[in-house]
């Protein structure tokens, strides 16, 4: 253990990964307390229990039937040493046979310090009634439910450990290549009465006062509770990842969360962190413990990754960028999308690659094929070092060119970290064909755009706007619309083009506007507030709507910086 990397495990929102299915009461338990028992589609019961892991109270001896592990095992019964006794038909266990139909058994002595066994669930409604889903009844408040999500990682990487089985028969799989610790950054589900010190699994100090839902920790399920965090919490994501990280502990860390949120979190972390670690991704698109989840896999292939220090250059530092590991495909965090809800479902984005590597298997070692062109974490213009302690934003008093005018914004701290209420607001607008309402409207009929920047002008001192417009260069055919677009560029608001959906050809800059490279929308969104991070607003037009040479001359310059990290990054 003691040459065994140190990695941190990071609950992140929403996370099928660290959920699981709900509890049902088992028909052992049902029929004990009369209770109806659960039967199939068709009326009948049930073939089996469903066993989950459960913790033993007390010692416990079992007999085993010799031959039940694998069909084949009679097969070769030459090979097998003989049994530890043998049950006759009253139940009673001789050392030799008795009588040609008593079963040969092995005895296992069962204890509480073993870990996790599979069993039937027994537990009951305080009202004396089953437990059929999370809630106690459809619809049921919170107080009425029970969280499904894991509160941070100890417990799926316990069961891993314990009745994940290698490609060699052995379990232990993630214990026996690394020592894990487990961090709540901003997880799925939450202590809403507290938890004292000494009764926590994760590393932090102290003890967890009660955790609200929607502020603490965010669930999809219960559906009718779902909440997802806000815009602010990337402040969180990065300074809490950046504090890891920076402990020197480790040397990795495995981001988890839901499936179509991690990839913008991982590019997110791409662009922000310092640091010359990797982060790596981890989603799933079915809960831990159901049928064929993907989830465990995909953290042991984690695990493997970052201990095989492929990712290294010659000088021990990241050379791949944060990244996305799926069904054993590594995806550069730029690029990575999740294209559908199964495993295998991810893409890559761009048309010009993002499909790093694979982790094999089959004792062969993880591979790196093609590197990242784009600057990553250390090496990025926009990380949480190079950002400056404050830029300059815009405010106003309601309505485009009423008195604009620049204010300074404290983005960070003085421990340096980023301060969550300064996060720019970024809006992404479409602009589709036929959308004009006629050819020569004035941008006034674009309510939804004008209601934005005005509202920015009043709430959101750094904002911005990615117009998703025409493949592959975000050209748009409503006029009114890009007039307004070009509007709020001179009113301090940089617009980022792109094309629509998983765009493969590259947008370029022009006028006033920047040009998103191939991103997708989405991560144009992330670059965007990072770069108002780091270089802050346009300088604004006295008359936005008719802005002057010199005007126009200084905004074009500031929007050289921009880019210069869309083209790079």
């Amino acid at each position: 253990m003691a040459d065994q990397p140190r990695i941190a495990h990071l609950s992140g929102s929403n996370a099928t990964i660290s959920n699981s299915p709900p509890l049902v009461t088992s028909n052992k338990a049902r029929l004990k307390h009369g209770l109806p028992p659960l039967t199939n589609p068709d009326g009948g019961m049930p073939r089996f229990d469903v066993l989950r892991p459960q913790r033993l109270a007390a010692p416990a001896t079992v007999y085993v039937e010799q031959f039940s592990a694998h069909p084949m095992e009679a097969d070769a019964a030459e090979l097998y040493g003989p049994p530890d006794g043998f049950l006759d038909a009253e139940g009673v266990v001789h050392a030799t046979r008795q009588h040609v139909r008593d079963k040969p058994v092995y005895r296992i002595d069962l204890n509480p310090e073993d870990g996790l066994y599979p069993l039937p669930y027994m537990a009951r409604q305080a009202d004396g009634s089953a437990w059929d889903d999370d809630c106690a009844y459809p619809g049921a408040p919170a107080e009425k439910s029970r969280q499904p999500y894991y509160p941070d990682g100890s417990r799926i990487f316990e069961e891993i450990d314990r009745f994940g089985i290698g490609e060699n028969g052995t379990g232990n799989i993630v214990s026996s290549r690394a020592h894990m610790d487990y961090f709540r950054v901003l997880p799925s589900s939450g202590y809403t009465k507290g938890l004292a010190a000494d009764l926590r699994t994760d590393v932090g100090d102290g003890d967890i006062p009660p955790e609200t839902l929607g502020q603490d920790f965010f669930v999809y399920r219960p559906t009718h509770l779902s909440v997802s965090p806000p815009r602010l919490a990337l402040a969180r994501i990065a300074n809490e990842v950046q504090r890891i990280l920076d402990t020197g502990n480790y040397l990795g860390a495995i981001w988890t969360q839901g499936s179509p949120r991690i990839e913008e979190t991982l590019f997110w972390l791409n662009l922000l962190l310092d640091t010359t670690l990797p982060v790596i991704g981890n989603a799933a698109q079915r809960p831990h413990g159901e049928i064929s989840n993907d989830g465990p896999k995909n953290l042991v292939d984690s695990v493997e990754y970052i201990a095989s220090r492929v990712w290294q250059d010659d000088q021990g530092r990241n050379k791949a960028g944060m990244v996305v590991i799926q069904e054993q495909q590594i995806f550069a965090a730029r690029e990575v999308q999740k294209g559908d809800a199964r495993p295998g479902g991810y893409i890559t984005t761009g048309g010009h690659g993002g499909l790093l590597g694979a982790v094999r298997g089959h004792g062969l070692p993880p591979i790196l094929t093609y590197l990242p062109g784009a600057k990553h974490s250390w090496l990025s213009d926009v990380n949480r070092t190079r950002i400056p302690n404050s830029v300059r934003g815009v405010v106003g008093s309601s309505a485009i060119g009423s008195g604009i005018r620049l204010i300074d914004v404290a983005v960070k701290d003085g421990a340096g970290n980023l301060n969550e209420a300064a996060v720019p607001h970024v809006s992404i607008v479409k602009d589709g064909n036929y959308s004009a309402e006629s050819v020569d409207s004035a941008p006034e009929r674009e309510v939804d755009v004008l209601a934005q920047i005005e509202d920015n002008l009043r709430y959101n001192p750094l904002a911005g706007f990615v117009i998703e417009g025409q493949s592959p260069y975000g050209s748009m055919t409503n006029k009114a619309r890009e007039r307004l677009l070009a509007q709020a560029a001179y009113s301090g608001m940089p617009v980022v083009r792109v094309g629509r959906g998983n765009n493969e050809g590259f947008s370029a800059g022009g006028g006033c506007f920047i040009g998103g490279s191939n991103l997708t929308s989405t991560k144009a969104r992330l670059m965007l507030i990072a770069c108002l991070l780091k270089f802050g607003a346009l300088p604004p037009a006295a008359d936005p709507a008719d802005p002057t040479e010199a005007e126009t001359a200084a905004l074009k310059a500031k929007l050289t910086n921009y880019q210069l990290v869309f083209d790079t990054h």
